[in-house]
């Protein structure tokens, strides 16, 4: 049994009313006056433009996790693994914006405990120890998380104000729910040949590593035009139209498909209806990294190392999520590479984009010295 920090966007507090407070003034003269040099006084007392706040009794987040797993020698130097984990989540954090709920409240913020989840997977792992010059590792999980909210750092927009209190109306595939993902990764230590020294000068001492990664595609929560409703900031899921495919197939679309415009409507103000929460799936992704090295012994105490990496090797084209919001121009369609929707490096997130998945063909050539 694990239990959260339990502050989520409230971890923000500080940054709002009472504790922050600012001033503006327009035609200043330098050097400023004693008045608009003074820094703004606080106040606790209404009106609030600013505020995030938490429910009474709010209680720390848990979540339970249990796993059992059957490992089965094969051979001296392999094994498979099967192993059963699952998880649930309780008292969840869980966000909400309200708009002008009174005239003392512009905008509060509010956190309570109604999301809840539910993970399990089989998990499939073979290893093979290094043995006659060869060592892999592989791994499969089959998977399904469903959570009525997957993160506490942002507002999860509700449903009609009857139903604002029912978290249920949430409930479905979690923001990062893969259903499969595969991977491996296996080094080599090409048999060089000492028979013969021209052959071994060119042939010896190479090794060869390789990752491959594969999963399935990740949802796409599809919503309208951010609207509000009786004080409440929400971006409604639309209506499907009975008998009209979601998504659309073609060369003509960005990785060969596209969720398809008229197969939604836009449900009645202040109303979240028939779509659920996650029902669509964009692009699945895989990737096949190389990497060949070979160390030459130029003396006893000095030794040159050549490695050449491709990432990417095949240059196969993986998409980033489609635009979920209808009131896009270009919702439903996929606007850049995987690599590029998963951030750049730096203050951008992600990896350095030389070393992230799901972008085009690189090749990274290196010599190193050692001694």
């Amino acid at each position: 049994m694990f239990y959260d920090l339990g502050s989520g966007s409230l971890g923000g507090a500080s940054s709002y009313f009472p504790y922050l407070n600012d001033m503006f003034a327009t035609d200043v003269q330098f050097p400023l006056s004693p008045q608009n040099a003074a820094p703004p006084a606080l106040n606790d007392s209404p009106p609030v433009n600013d505020i995030l706040v938490a429910e009474p009794n709010l209680k720390l987040p848990r979540t339970y996790e249990w796993d059992a797993a059957l490992e089965q020698a094969l051979g001296t130097n392999q094994t498979l693994s099967l192993t059963y984990v699952g998880a649930v989540g309780r008292d969840l954090l869980r966000n909400t914006d309200l708009v002008d709920p009174n005239s003392n409240f512009g905008f509060v913020a509010v956190t309570n405990n109604s999301a809840t989840s539910n993970y399990q997977a089989l998990q499939v792992k073979f290893e093979r120890r290094l043995s006659l010059g060869l060592r892999a590792l592989a791994s499969d999980t089959w998977s399904h998380s469903i959570d009525i909210a997957s993160t506490d750092a942002f507002a999860n927009y509700l449903n009609t104000p009857g139903s604002v209190a029912n978290p249920n109306i949430d409930r479905g595939n979690s923001d990062f729910d893969i259903r499969q993902a595969f991977t491996a990764g296996v080094t080599y230590s090409l048999p060089s040949p000492e028979s013969n020294k021209i052959a071994h000068a060119v042939f010896g001492d190479w090794s060869a590593d390789s990752f491959i990664f594969a999963r399935t595609a990740p949802p796409v929560d599809v919503v309208g035009g951010l609207v509000f409703t009786d004080g409440i900031a929400l971006y409604p899921r639309p209506d499907v139209v009975p008998g009209v495919p979601l998504v659309l197939y073609g060369s003509q679309h960005p990785g060969g498909k596209a969720f398809n415009t008229a197969a939604f409507t836009a449900p009645p103000t202040g109303h979240q209806d028939d779509l659920g929460r996650n029902v669509l799936r964009g692009f699945e992704a895989w990737q096949a990294d190389v990497a060949f090295q070979r160390q030459l012994h130029v003396t006893e105490k000095l030794e040159l190392r050549f490695r050449g990496e491709f990432f990417n090797l095949f240059n196969h084209p993986n998409f980033g999520t489609p635009d979920n919001n209808l009131t896009y121009a270009l919702f439903g369609q996929s606007t850049q590479t995987l690599a590029s929707s998963l951030g750049s490096g730096g203050a951008n997130g992600g990896f350095n984009p030389l070393y992230q998945t799901g972008g085009p063909r690189s090749i990274q050539l290196a010599l190193k010295l050692q001694f």
